[in-house]
Order: structure tokens, then sequence, then C-alpha cells
């Protein structure tokens, strides 16, 4: 009795110690505009007990009963202390005050890394925000978010003129891009020289190198979250710009006051009014759109629902030869509910579509293919105690893939009608990810997340002899398709394969003080599309295509490991970190392979393996009248695809060989000086050792046409690509009170002007009939200027 007795003591005692815990929550706001701000620190001055805001700027802290200094502080922004004193839980909105004002650019930041941010285990992960300091060098004075992300380390590109971007070897469909939750097929316009995001639109922006939160799958090297702004809830606000090719204008304001709001922003180009100047060009066409939206509105202090979309187009039109137009549409409906002082939750309906029609005028041939998808996510956020905070969830993809319907334009046309089967499949998962403080010096982040996926039916698959799509030749020493033995129809409601993957995620943080700490992390990740291309980047041709029967998912297990320290005060801070990452079921294409109006794919690959590392390196000025960084990225990326199945010596003899986004070395520099209240400056540096290609090392004649023989695969490398651009802003007004506010961005790209290789091909001279080859170089030296303004 007396042990019973002291149990339910101390248990009594426990309870009433839990008692005089209390909880303080709200939402972290832009006193100007009212937009939420993602990533503001909430913290309790002299404890390790605070947090950051979430994507939709709520906040929630516990701790014991008493007074307390409340700290909020976020890139750009005049710290905020309050004072309280807590006795009962509470709801605290705040607003912060921008510590100046300019026109809104998108520019890479360094993060102020207080206390919290040292210690949290978050780890490869670079922020972008849309703030009021400076506008970067761009190609033809287009900001470009895809182009500002290539000046950090871990990320790269194929060439100028190429969309999508490269992280940490990966190729550009491993990278999951996000527009307000919806997923980015193509993040490109003008075929890469511009990206799909417009600067006025946009709020922040989130890349996970490695150390993927589990509540992200589907993609095997990074994710690219972007966030439109919700738009300015107190005030209407016109922005834009105009420049050489292309112009913007967005228009934003309350629906009611402080209660609800709107953007709409758009863009165009206008590059086809010059070529209309021309005689030769006057019938052809090269533009493109997008068009912004985004509505919010507050039902009561803990509901609020979100809409938005996006659409965009280009159109490529060379007469009588070719017609193509490609583009994106998505739209989103949310629902934020706040349960309690505790739990958060956000529901979300997503339609994503990407569609591309190429009509080819002198074959009289037109081709229709896209890609559906629709996405139902549920979404927790719990703040069960000062030290542990969990993120947990669902959600469930549908995914309708048309990989092309080609039809005859005329009655002449050699073209026969073919349309391609359809592929249909669900992706489902569950997560769950905990962010947990042991102590003042060790910080955990883990996370579980089981995907599933299914491949449906509404078509024939065939099967082959031997189970082999690919044979292998021996006496011709290639591989061939292998022979079909029979085909089985699926009812569209048929599981054709099902797979299924666990995926942990693991992250910690070690902090030796307040300015340094050593972070490491694993991530297990799996891709079940895949993109089907001969080419180096996403282009409107390619296809993607679902795992299946032949094709596995690609799986993908990363470890990193980091030291990061700031210096005086934050005025400086380095980052390192290194990285190794191998990805199981990594397709490649048989030399020759037919991808175009192919309904068995599985006769042009082979399944093999990819493996990457390096070292990367970030110094950073981060406070002054002088800010800018120093990137350095050493790595190798490399590919083996067996024979397996199939037999033979596979690729490249079975070797490792290096894959298309394999970069040595990668360098870049970027700096900012502001010369006084209306001239600032800018500069970028790039470098980087020439992407692997594979060139002919012989030739031999055959009925008098010379033969190019080419050497094993990648082997070889284009010329290092470098260039520097420089700009400057000019304000010509910097009066507060004045209503309408202009900015003048001149810029030069590349300017000495270096004739980088996009590509060298090589070809048979007609006159000497010898091979030669045949460099192709897409930018010079780019003048630029252009006008934003705000009113």
């Amino acid at each position: 009795m007396k042990h019973l007795f002291l149990g339910l003591n101390l248990l009594l005692s426990f309870i009433l110690s839990a008692q005089q815990t209390h909880s303080i929550r709200g939402t972290i706001k832009d006193s100007n505009n009212g937009e939420t701000l993602l990533g503001a620190t909430v913290f309790i001055k002299g404890t390790s007990i605070g947090t950051v805001t979430n994507e939709y700027g709520f906040y929630s802290i516990t701790a014991p009963q008493g007074q307390y200094i409340l700290t909020i502080s976020y890139i750009g922004y005049q710290t905020l202390s309050e004072s309280i004193y807590l006795e009962k839980d509470e709801t605290l909105n705040f607003e912060l005050t921008e510590q100046s004002t300019s026109l809104e650019e998108v520019v890479i930041i360094a993060e102020e890394t207080e206390q919290i941010s040292i210690k949290t285990p978050e780890m490869s992960v670079s922020k972008l925000n849309a703030s009021t300091i400076k506008q970067m060098p761009a190609v033809m004075g287009e900001v470009d978010v895809l182009k500002s992300i290539q000046l950090l380390p871990g990320v790269t590109n194929n060439g100028e003129g190429s969309s999508g971007f490269n992280v940490r070897g990966g190729a550009v469909d491993q990278n999951l891009v996000l527009l307000d939750e919806a997923i980015i097929y193509n993040t490109s316009h003008f075929f890469g020289f511009f990206s799909v995001f417009n600067t006025d639109a946009i709020k922040d922006i989130k890349l996970y190198k490695g150390d993927i939160p589990a509540k992200y799958g589907g993609r095997v090297s990074s994710v690219l979250d972007v966030r439109q702004k919700d738009g300015n809830s107190k005030n209407f606000v016109l922005t834009g710009g105009m420049g050489l090719i292309s112009s913007r204008l967005a228009v934003e304001g309350p629906i009611l006051k402080d209660k609800g709001s709107f953007l709409v922003a758009g863009r165009s180009s206008y590059a086809h009014l010059f070529m209309k100047a021309s005689e030769d060009f006057k019938d052809d066409k090269l533009s493109f759109y997008d068009l912004n939206l985004k509505t919010n509105y507050e039902l009561n202090k803990n509901n609020r629902i979100y809409l938005s979309g996006y659409f965009g187009r280009d159109v490529f039109n060379l007469s009588n030869f070719i017609q193509n137009t490609y583009g994106n549409a998505t739209g989103n409906i949310r629902w934020n509910h706040i349960f309690n002082d505790k739990l958060f939750s956000n529901l979300s309906l997503i339609y994503s579509k990407y569609d591309y029609q190429i009509i080819l005028d002198f074959v009289k041939m037109d081709w229709i293919a896209n890609i559906i998808n629709y996405n139902l996510k549920y979404d927790f956020k719990y703040y069960l105690n000062d030290k542990i905070q969990l993120d947990f969830g669902a959600s469930g993809i549908g995914y309708n893939l048309n990989p092309g319907e080609i039809s005859p334009t005329s009655e002449t046309s050699s073209i026969n009608y073919l349309k391609l089967d359809q592929n249909r499949a669900i992706e489902c998962a569950l997560y769950i990810n905990a962010e947990h403080n042991i102590n003042e010096k060790l910080s955990l982040q883990y996370g579980l997340r089981q995907s599933q996926f299914s491949r449906f039916g509404g078509q024939n698959i065939a099967s082959y002899v031997n189970n082999k799509p690919v044979v292998y030749n021996s006496k011709l020493g290639i591989y061939e398709k292998g022979v079909i033995s029979d085909e089985t129809f699926y009812e569209k409601t048929e599981r054709i394969k099902t797979y299924n993957t666990f995926e942990p995620r693991l992250g910690l943080s070690y902090q030796f003080n307040p300015r340094s700490s050593v972070k490491a992390s694993y991530t297990k990740s799996a891709q079940y599309l895949h993109l089907l291309s001969n080419t180096v980047s996403v282009t409107p041709l390619d296809v993607w295509t679902p795992s299946g029967t032949y094709i596995k998912p690609q799986i993908s297990n990363q470890f990193a490991i980091g030291y990061y320290k700031n210096f005086t005060d934050n005025n400086y801070s380095l980052e390192l970190e290194s990285y190794y990452k191998t990805i199981n079921n990594r397709i490649d294409y048989i030399d020759g392979a037919n991808l175009i109006g192919n309904n068995n794919i599985e006769n042009e690959i082979l399944n093999g393996e990819a493996r990457a590392y390096g070292l990367e390196v970030l110094f950073r000025k981060n406070k002054g009248t002088f800010t800018g960084w120093l990137a350095y990225t050493l790595s190798k990326s490399e590919q083996r695809t067996l024979g397996g199945q199939a037999g033979g010596p596979g690729i490249n003899k079975g070797l490792w060989y290096n894959t298309p986004q394999d970069r040595t070395h990668d360098i870049s520099a970027t700096g900012s000086y502001k010369l006084n209240s209306k001239w600032t400056f800018n500069s970028n540096l790039v470098f980087q050792t020439g992407r692997p290609v594979t060139y002919p090392n012989g030739q031999y004649t055959y009925e008098d046409l010379s033969i190019a023989v080419y050497s094993n695969r990648n082997e070889n490398r284009l010329p290092s690509y470098h260039r520097l651009d420089i700009s400057a802003n000019y304000i010509p007004n910097k009066k507060t009170e004045t209503k309408w506010k202009g900015e003048w961005v001149f810029g030069i790209y590349n300017i000495y002007n270096r004739q980088n290789a996009a590509s060298i091909a090589f070809r048979q001279n007609n006159e000497t009939g010898l091979n030669e080859a045949s460099r192709l170089s897409i930018f010079g030296i780019i003048p630029s200027v252009t006008y934003n303004f705000k009113f």
C-alpha cells in the first residue's frame, strides 16, 4: 500500500507539473502586405525552446508557466521582442517590418543562423526568398529562379539553352518540382532559356538536396518546393517590369481587409514582334506566356481556404516546317484547419497537366501527348511539447500518361494513324516525421515513409521468349529487340504490377557552441516515373513512363555529413558538406535506341546502377555594403549498366562510365556592392568542367563513305564552361512617401563573350568526304535593360 501511495503521489505530481506547461500559437506575417512568413524563427530568449513557422506562417511552442521574452526574427526584417507572462494557452499573432523598402526581387540571401538555426538537424537545404534587396544578373534581363539556384554548390545545368537542373549528379527527371504543391513536369520556356516561375508571383523557394523530409517522395535526387504569394491583404498593389523580350504585370489586393486576398500575375514575351521585322522570319513565331492566380479567405480564426493555379504556354512556329506548342496547367484547393494549440492540418486537392503538340509540315504529321495527375493529400503538424514536433499524413496520386497520338494532316501524307497505349497508375504514401531536441546540443530529425505504386491496365502487355525484352547478338556484338511470345490484355481496373518501398529518413545535429555545429543525414527514396529521353535535358518531345513489369522503380540511398560555422556576429558563414549517393534501377539506352512512337519501350533499355559523391563548400559574407558568396563543388557522377538478363557485356563493356551530369569542378561566385541609396552593382562568375560526351576516335571507309568509330560512352568532354555577368540597379527616387517606385536594371550577360559549346557534332564534309567537328554555341555577350515598377 505504501508503494501504491507513493506511485499515486508521483503520478499526481507529474500531472500537476504538466498542467503548469502552456502553449503559445499564432501566425507571423509581413506588416506591409499581410503575407505569411515561412521559416520565421520564434524562440524564448535565454532558453532552447523555439521553432520556425510552417508553410502557412503558423507556429506553436510550449513552455512552463513564467515570465519570458519572446523573440521573432526573419531574414530581411526587423527582429521583434515581446515580453509575455505565460499562465495559460495563448494565441499571439505578430507582424514583422522590413528593414528596408524597395522593389521585390527574388535573390539568394544568406540565412541568419541564430542559435536555433545552427541547432536544427536540417541540412543540404537551400532557401530563396522573394525579398527587397537586389536583382541578380540574368540572360536577357529576365530574372530566373532556376538560374539562381545553379549558383549554389551541388547544383548545375547542362549548358546554356538547356532546361531543368541537376542536383548532386542526378538527372533532371530525378528532381521533384512543386508549385504550390502541384507537380511541374517541364520547368522551361523558350526551350530552356527561361523557367516557368514568374518572380512577381513567387514568395518562397526551398531546395532539398539531401535530408529530404518524409512528407516528400517520388524523386531520388531533390525537391524544389516553390510557393506563390498569397496576395496583399492590406492594400491594392501593382508590380511589374518591361524588358527586351518580355514584360510582367501583377495585381494583388484584399478581398476583405485582413481576411482574404488575391493575386493575378501575368508574363508574356514579344520576341515574335522582332521576328516580323525580318523578311526571312516574318511568318515565324517564338513566344510564351504564363498566368499565376491565387486567392485565400479566412473563414474564422481556425479555418482558411486557398485556391491557386498556374497556366503557361510556349508557341514555336517555323513556317512550312514545324509547329510546336507545349505547356503546364495546375490547380490546387487547400483547407487549413487548426484543431487546437498543438495540432495544425492542411488538406489539398491538386490537379496538374503537361501536354505538347508537334506538327511536322514537311511530312504532314501531327503528334499530341500529355501527362495528367490528380493528387489528394492530408498533412498534419503536431507540436507535442517543447522537445518534439511531429509531421504526419497521407497522399494519393492518380496518373494518366498519354505517350502520344500520331495523325496524318493531309490525305497525301505517308504517315499512318497511331495511338500509343495510355499508361495508368496510382501512387500512395503514408509518412511520419519527428523533430526531436534531445538536449541543448543534440537534435534529431527522423521519419518513415511507406509508398506503394500500382500500374493499372487498359492495354496489352507483351511476354518475351526466355523473358528477355532485350537480347544480345554475340555475332554482331549488339543488343536487339526480344522476341514476343504472347500478349496479355489487362482491364483498366486490373493491376499489372505493384511495388512497395519502405523509405526511412534520418538527420542529426550536434552543436559545439552557439556558432558551430556538425550534421549528418541518411535518406532513402523511391522514384516510380521515368523520363524517356536520349537528350541531357528536358525537351517537349520527352515521354514519361511508369514502372511496371520490365521497368523497376529507382531506389536511392544518400548519406551526407556537414560542418557549419558562423563568424564575427554572423557577418560570415561557412558550410562544408560531403555526400555519397547510390541509385539502383537507373535505366540507360542501348545504342541506336528508338524512343519515339514505341509501345514496347522495354526493347530499348537496360537496367543499371548509378553513384555520385562529392564535397561542397559555401562561404558567405552576409552583412555590409558588400555581400555575396563563393561556392565550390568537387564531385563525381557515374553509371554502370550490365547486360543482366539480356546477356552480353552491357553498355560500355559493363564498366563504370560518366553520366551526362558529371562535373568534376563547379565554381560559382556572386557579389553585390551597395554604392549608395540609388546604385547597387552585382556580378556572377561561373566555371564548370565540361559535360561528358562521346566523340569518334577513328573512322573507316565503306563504299566511298567515311564512317566514324566512336569511343566508349561519355569518355570525352566538352570544353570547360565559364562566363562573367554584371548588372547595375538604379533607383531614381528613394522617397518612401512616393507611391510609384521605379527601378532600372542594366545588365551584361557573358561580358567577355565566351563562346561556350552547347554541343559538338561530327559530320561528313560533302566536298572533302572527311569527318569534321561542328561546334554549336548559343549565347555570346548579351546586354539588357529592364524597368521594374511597383505602385
